[in-house]
């Protein structure tokens, strides 16, 4: 499987350069070795290889600065990110430029170093490396979601989110997006007070070119020990399908209706509280969904109570989305659960 593919290594801890190097040609990999980020760069420019494996704790250019670079020149080139424990906002940085996935020092089993290129070359050579996330490629959703069986390295990196509260906290807290973010005559922000010794509120949305905007919000810790890795495969869904289709409310139920289905299949996923939405500009509508997460949506003093009792992965989709008319031009949808009441989410049209 790795016969005869290029990677290029940068790494400045000679000890792990030579041990993964030195396994990796012996898998037949033609390795090349760089100990930091300008001589990675200076090796980029003298040959593509099918593989870039970098460290983000390095002299002379750091590791994030590195790959942010390697993001922008290089962005058809696969990369897997390594990075010591307690490095976990780093590496979420690193995820969100696009970065397939990554691993954690100490790593005790060289296998999970294998399996994690395999699969990132595989999808590469499957030409679904350029715009998959890395929770994508963790899930495998175009080989059955989640009713695939544990892979090794899958089963690694749920275990070491597990171990390691801490570093799971801060991986969902560091793929947050931007908190304003605008597009045409619309504005999008939201406001987070969250402790932190509790599991997060996680939001992520994305605008499309057809004046729509879709986001969901999930309550990681309504999910117990599974709550990082049932938001993370919840992100693959949403992901995938603003991939495949353009969003609407027929969609979206789908989409729950898959989400449902993998979370009753897995055993690393459990039932958690979700709310999805889709905000159709030229239509001057907002649609939400509760999935168990219940909040108040106010549009300039018209406000909407949105409230399901079933959570998601326990027949959420058999609600429908309720409608609010945004023709006021503002609506703010706040979270109401005990503990949640800090987080809202701001939708602003900016001109008459």
């Amino acid at each position: 499987m790795l016969e005869g593919k290029e990677v290029l290594i940068v790494e400045d801890d000679p000890v792990f350069i030579r041990i993964i190097g030195g396994f990796l040609r012996k898998e037949g990999c033609i390795v090349r070795e760089a100990g930091n980020g300008l001589d990675g760069l200076k090796a980029l420019r003298e040959g593509i290889p099918d593989l870039l494996l970098s460290d983000l704790s390095m002299p002379v250019m750091t590791g994030l600065e590195f790959v942010e670079e390697v993001s922008l020149e290089y962005p058809m080139l696969p990369v897997i990110v390594i990075s010591g424990t307690g490095g976990m906002s780093d590496v979420a940085q690193a995820l969100r430029f696009g970065v397939k996935d990554f691993l954690i020092k100490p790593i005790d089993d060289i296998m999970v170093v294998k399996s994690a290129i395999i699969s990132v070359l595989e999808d590469a050579d499957g030409g679904t490396s350029s715009d998959a996330d890395f929770s994508q490629q963790w899930f495998k959703l175009a080989q059955g979601g989640g009713d695939q069986p544990l892979t090794e390295e899958l089963k690694w990196h749920l275990d070491e989110l597990l171990d390691n509260p801490g570093n799971a906290r801060d991986l969902l807290m560091g793929l947050m997006p931007d908190q304003d973010s605008r597009q045409g005559d619309w504005r999008l922000s939201y406001h987070s007070l969250q402790s932190a010794d509790s599991s997060p509120v996680v939001l992520d949305y994305t605008w499309m070119m057809d004046g729509q905007m879709a986001f969901y919000m999930v309550d990681s810790g309504s999910a117990g020990k599974n709550g990082t890795a049932t938001t993370l495969m919840i992100r693959a869904f949403f992901n995938e399908y603003l991939r495949s289709q353009d969003a609407d409310e027929r969609g979206f139920v789908h989409l729950v209706h898959q989400i449902e289905h993998a979370i009753k299949k897995s055993t690393y996923a459990s039932p958690i509280r979700a709310m999805f939405g889709i905000l159709n500009a030229a239509d001057n509508e907002l649609s939400v969904l509760s999935a168990g997460l219940n909040a108040v949506v106010d549009g300039s003093g018209n406000a909407i109570i949105v409230k399901n009792d079933h959570l998601l992965g326990v027949d959420a989709a058999t609600e429908r989305f309720q409608t609010i008319d945004l023709a006021s031009g503002n609506v703010r949808v706040s979270l109401s659960e005990v503990g949640l009441t800090s987080f809202s989410l701001d939708i602003q049209r900016l001109s008459a």
